[in-house]
């Protein structure tokens, strides 16, 4: 679930426009589901987030995203042009909404964020450098997502709660739910792919092929980073688009022992 040139950025409305130079138009897509009007809701824990919660969410995941890649430009040493990184800031941060603003219009300036820092990666680096933003991203995030002392149930509820801000139809496993050892989610329909599509349909530029693309690499290093094993496979069947992940807490290693008779 997570970015956008491709997700529409992890997707979005109507619009900023920008030329072919100044990167891809975004576009903000209200969130909710009309796939099957009147339809009853697979369970969603957090479908009553406050707003207030839902922009800070925005803006923690820019946060993630705009220190993660500074890190990892940092990383590369002196071969970017400054230049060019002064003026991305400077896109990714303009008109920012005030505080108390209402998550939609976080969603947006997180949209466009996304958008315009993959395609400055891609179209300086390649795409194979996206997995390498994402641990970079990741260690951002070890450090600003809270511990909320659930162990490896921590890293699946963050994704249900990005799930949440697309309006995505997720559920935890009815018969083992979220665990300190194990914790399991599975998003039934991805919307990133519906607000992708409606995006296509406008003429905004998608930088990937598929949201999956950076998002996984995204979400598994997230979960990584706090300490637990990632597993996750995609799904495409009559709900569409959707993944499975699990959280687990890693095994400790055996500690070594000159006992007679082990080994």
């Amino acid at each position: 679930m997570g970015g956008v040139s491709d997700r529409v950025g992890d997707p979005i409305g109507s619009g900023d426009a920008a030329g072919a130079e100044a990167g891809p138009r975004t576009a903000v897509l209200a969130a909710g589901n009309d796939r099957h009007p009147g339809a009853e809701q697979p369970r969603s824990p957090y479908r009553a987030m406050a707003d207030a919660e839902r922009s800070a969410l925005w803006r923690q995941r820019l946060h993630e995203a705009e220190a993660g890649l500074t890190r990892y430009l940092v990383s590369r040493g002196n071969e970017l042009h400054l230049t060019d990184w002064f003026v991305l800031q400077s896109e990714l941060f303009a008109d920012l909404p005030g505080p108390d603003a209402p998550a939609v219009e976080w969603q947006r300036v997180f949209f466009r964020g996304q958008a315009l820092m993959e395609r400055f990666l891609v179209l300086r680096y390649g795409e194979e450098v996206l997995g390498d933003w994402a641990r970079s991203n990741a260690e951002v995030h070890r450090e600003v997502e809270p511990d909320r002392g659930r162990g490896a149930a921590d890293p699946i509820h963050r994704i249900a709660r990005q799930a949440e801000l697309y309006g995505s139809d997720y559920e935890f496993d009815e018969d083992a739910p979220p665990g300190a050892e194990r914790a399991a989610l599975t998003i039934t329909h991805c919307a990133i792919w519906d607000y992708r599509e409606k995006a296509r349909r406008t003429g905004v530029q998608l930088t990937l092929a598929s949201p999956c693309t950076y998002c996984t690499d995204a979400l598994s290093a997230n979960i990584r980073a706090k300490g637990y094993r990632p597993a996750h496979r995609l799904t495409n069947g009559p709900t569409g688009h959707g993944c499975r992940w699990e959280s687990s807490a890693v095994a400790e290693p055996t500690a070594a022992t000159d006992e007679p008779g082990e080994s």
